[in-house]
C-alpha cells in the first residue's frame, strides 16, 4: 500500500514506497500550473533523498518555463523567508519535517511564502489531469540560477528583529547545546548562536543528512540531550528537528520546558512589549490564554496546521502566533513556524527575565497535556464526533476541526486523522495524572461507541 500522503501543505511519502520519481514530477507540473510563470525558489532539507528530488523538482519546473532560485540546504522557514524577500512567485521546500529518514515531502508554497490555501491546493489538485502537458519548447525553457545567501539573509533579518538587543545578549555569554539531529539545522542553528555571542555546544550536528534517532523532539526521543544538557553545565538546550521549524527547549536542570511553553513563553515576551491579538490552534495550552488574559489582549484559535494559523493571524492581525509543537509565527519576519525566530526571542526573554530556564518555566501557567488516539472500525469518525457534540451540547464547545469542549478545570479536543481511522484525543488539566484521567475518560466513551 502506498505511503503518499497528500494535504494542504503538499505531499509526503516514503522513497521509493509512495514518493517516487513520477509522482514528484506530475506534482511538481500541477503546482507550475498554478505558478504559471516567473521565479520559485527551492531549498531543502538535508536527508540523503533531497538531491535526487531537488533535481526532479527543478527540471520540471524549468521544462514548465519557470525560473528556479536554488537556495540548497536550508531551512523550511528560510525558503519562506526568501520567497518574500527575493519577492518570487512561488516555493516549494523539499523536507518530510519530523519524519525518518526514508522519508521525505514536498512542501508547496504561494507568492506571499506561505503554505497554498485551500482554495489554491484545490484548483492545484483539479490541474493533475493536465500536470503532463503544457511543457515549454526547447528556447523557453526557465533559468536555473543559485541564491548563496538565503540562509545569512535569514539569520541577519532575526539577528535586527524588533525588540531583540543584540549587545546586551552578547554580553551575557549565554552557554547552549544545540541537537540538530544531522539535520538542515546544524547549517544554520550554531551560526546563529555564535552570531547571538553564545558559547556553542554541538550535538548531532554533523552534516551528513543520517538522524541518529527518530527526528521528531519528543522527549522519550531526547534522553541523550536531556543528560547532555544538565552534564554541561549549559544555561539551556535547543531541539530542532530536521526542517527547523519547530524549537523545542530544555532547561538547565536537563527538564524538557515543554513545547507548549515554547509558544507561552514567546507569546509572553511579544505582548510585553507590543500589545495585539494572538493566534493559537485548537491543541495548543490553555497557558496562553492566561498569558493574553494578564496582558488584556485577545486570543483567537483555528483549526490545526500551520497555513489555518497564518490564515486566522492575517484575520485578526495577530502580533504572534503559533502552535503547541513548538512553532512560533511572528508576521514582523514572515508568515511561518520559525524556530531561528523562536531562539531570538527565547534569548532576550531569558536575558530581561534575569533567571534560570528553571525558573522562567516555573514563572509560566502550569499545564499538563495527554494525548491519545482510539481506532475505528466500521463507524465513521464524523459520526463518533457528532454524537459527541449532542452529548456534550450544554458545555462550551469549538466544532471548526472536530470537537474541542472547555470545562472549568480541563479540555478535551477531538479530531479525526486525514489518514487512519482514527479520532485523537488531546486533554489539558492542572496534572500530569488529572490529564491522563480525563483522556481515560473519553478513550473509553469514544470506544464504547464502536
Amino acid at each position: 500500500m502506498s505511503t503518499l500522503m497528500v494535504s494542504i501543505s503538499g505531499i509526503r511519502g516514503i522513497v521509493g514506497d509512495g514518493l517516487d520519481p513520477n509522482i514528484i514530477i506530475k506534482y511538481t507540473s500541477a503546482y507550475a500550473e498554478i505558478i504559471e510563470k516567473g521565479k520559485v525558489v527551492v531549498g531543502r532539507d538535508a536527508r540523503i533523498t533531497g538531491d535526487m528530488l531537488n533535481q526532479l523538482v527543478t527540471g520540471t519546473l524549468l521544462a514548465k518555463g519557470l525560473d528556479v532560485i536554488n537556495i540548497g540546504i536550508c531551512p523550511t522557514p528560510t525558503v519562506q523567508f526568501t520567497v518574500k524577500e527575493l519577492n518570487a512567485d512561488g516555493g516549494i521546500a523539499i523536507s518530510a519535517s519530523h519524519n525518518p529518514n526514508n522519508w521525505n515531502a514536498l512542501k508547496l508554497l504561494n507568492s506571499t511564502g506561505q503554505f497554498m490555501t485551500p482554495e489554491e491546493n484545490k484548483t492545484m489538485l483539479e490541474k493533475l489531469g493536465e500536470a503532463d502537458s503544457n511543457y515549454k519548447r526547447w528556447d523557453e525553457i526557465g533559468k536555473n540560477s543559485f541564491y548563496n545567501e538565503a540562509i545569512q539573509k535569514h539569520v541577519n533579518a532575526v539577528l535586527s528583529m524588533k525588540y531583540i538587543d543584540l549587545k546586551a545578549i552578547r554580553k551575557r555569554k549565554f552557554k547552549v547545546l544545540v541537537d540538530c539531529v544531522n539535520g538542515a539545522g546544524a547549517y544554520v542553528i550554531p551560526q546563529l548562536l555564535k552570531e547571538f555571542g553564545c558559547e556553542v555546544i554541538e550535538m548531532n550536528c554533523e552534516k551528513s543528512g543520517i538522524f541518529p534517532r527518530l527526528p521528531e523532539p519528543l522527549p522519550e526521543n531526547l534522553t541523550e540531550t536531556f543528560k547532555a544538557v544538565k552534564d554541561s553545565k549549559a544555561d539551556f538546550g535547543i531541539v530542532v528537528d530536521p526542517d527547523v521549524d519547530r524549537l523545542v527547549l530544555i532547561a538547565n536542570n536537563g527538564i524538557p520546558f515543554g513545547e507548549e511553553n515554547t509558544i507561552t513563553q514567546a507569546v509572553k515576551f511579544i505582548l510585553s512589549k507590543e500589545k495585539g491579538s494572538v493566534v493559537v490552534n485548537l491543541s495548543t495550552t490553555r497557558g496562553v490564554e492566561d498569558v493574553v488574559k494578564e496582558y488584556g489582549c485577545d486570543v483567537f484559535r483555528s483549526k490545526v496546521g500551520e497555513a489555518n494559523v497564518v490564515k486566522k493571524m492575517k484575520e485578526v492581525n495577530a502580533v504572534i502566533g503559533g502552535e503547541g509543537s513548538g512553532g512560533i509565527i511572528y508576521p514582523a519576519i514572515h508568515y511561518g513556524r520559525d524556530a531561528l525566530i523562536g531562539i531570538a526571542i527565547t534569548l532576550q526573554h531569558l536575558l530581561e527575565f534575569d533567571g534560570t530556564m528553571t525558573q522562567l518555566k516555573d514563572a509560566l501557567p502550569n499545564y499538563s497535556i495527554c494525548k491519545k488516539k482510539v481506532e475505528l472500525l466500521s463507524i465513521e469518525p464524523d459520526d463518533v464526533i457528532d454524537r459527541m457534540k449532542n452529548r456534550y451540547n450544554q458545555e462550551k464547545i469549538n466544532t471548526e476541526d472536530g470537537l474541542r469542549i472547555d470545562f472549568e478545570d480541563f479540555w478535551v479536543h477531538l479530531r479525526k486523522s486525514n489518514t487512519e481511522p482514527i479520532i485523537r484525543i488531546i486533554t489539558e488539566a492542572k496534572s500530569v495524572e488529572e490529564a491522563e484521567k480525563y483522556a481515560s475518560k473519553f478513550l473509553k466513551e469514544l470506544t464504547s461507541m464502536k
